[in-house]
């Protein structure tokens, strides 16, 4: 909220209808573990996001370019393809269904996949995941068929409608590039951790700002760098504890020790 409102996009963000969270549950199997977050939380279609700071961008003098130009101060996000090996790659799922809306968002661990289910604008609740390329394949990427491999996320979508096609990104790679290169990494170029962290927006919309600022006041690349590696390292080794945890089957036992807002505060960008 504040860097939105810095911005001149927090209006425009609230016009756009976002649906409110205030709660959070964790599914391992049948087991769930509950708890309110600590202050509400905004669910919004990365469409209607990204369009609305574009137009805020355009607003405030930028120009769009989808292309390299060959300029002197290059800001850079997205992400770059990795090298792992066929089989052991991920690959990020997602589609919007229609129906009864909950105000928690959701997040289920099975079978080596995460899937994160949370209302946004106009009464749709969207249903991201990310899985290994070996489990996607049995099931030829049927997205439908691998939702209803957890009977925790069956029966959460069960009163629920797809409504658009299923999306697909990938191959995806976990991973920092805190060294200087001339350019201004932000985003998920810079930083790409866990989704179920649930704060990789929030730390692209914090990379890009100060990439931002420091492009405008001529900083090199270093030092802007350098600020990011002090906000987004720790949740970035927290998040990478707790995906082992997953993989090796110790997340629910782990998870019922730590305080939720424990959980959420460990994963939150630094100041």
């Amino acid at each position: 909220m504040p860097e939105l409102e810095r911005s001149g996009a927090w209006e425009p963000f609230l016009a756009a209808r976002p649906a409110q969270i205030r709660r959070m549950k964790l599914h391992f199997g049948r087991r769930e573990k509950s708890s309110r977050l600590p202050e509400p939380a905004w669910g919004l279609s990365r469409f209607a996001f990204d369009d609305l700071l574009v137009k805020r961008a355009q607003q405030a003098g930028a120009t769009m370019l989808r292309e390299a130009t060959g300029a002197e101060t290059v800001i850079t996000c997205g992400r770059a393809s990795p090298g792992v090996r066929r089989g052991r790659r991920l690959f990020g799922f997602k589609t919007h269904f229609e129906g009864p809306a909950d105000d928690a968002v959701e997040l289920f661990f099975f079978k080596g996949c995460y899937v994160g289910v949370n209302a946004i604008e106009d009464g749709k609740t969207n249903v991201c995941g990310l899985g290994p390329e070996d489990f996607l394949r049995r099931f030829d990427f049927e997205f439908d068929e691998i939702v209803h491999q957890s009977p925790a996320l069956s029966d959460r979508l069960r009163s629920l409608s797809r409504s658009i096609k299923w999306l697909t990104t990938g191959p995806l790679e976990y991973g920092q590039a805190f060294h200087a290169e001339g350019v201004y990494r932000a985003g998920d170029a810079l930083s790409f951790v866990d989704p179920f962290t649930g704060s990789g927006l929030s730390a692209a919309v914090k990379t890009g700002t100060l990439a931002g600022n420091a492009a405008a006041r001529g900083d090199p690349p270093s030092i802007y760098l350098a600020q990011c590696k002090a906000a987004l390292k720790k949740p970035f080794e927290i998040s990478e504890i707790f995906r082992k945890a997953v993989n090796n089957g110790w997340a629910e036992f782990l998870a019922g020790l730590v305080p939720g807002r424990v959980l959420f505060a460990l994963t939150r960008p630094g100041k």
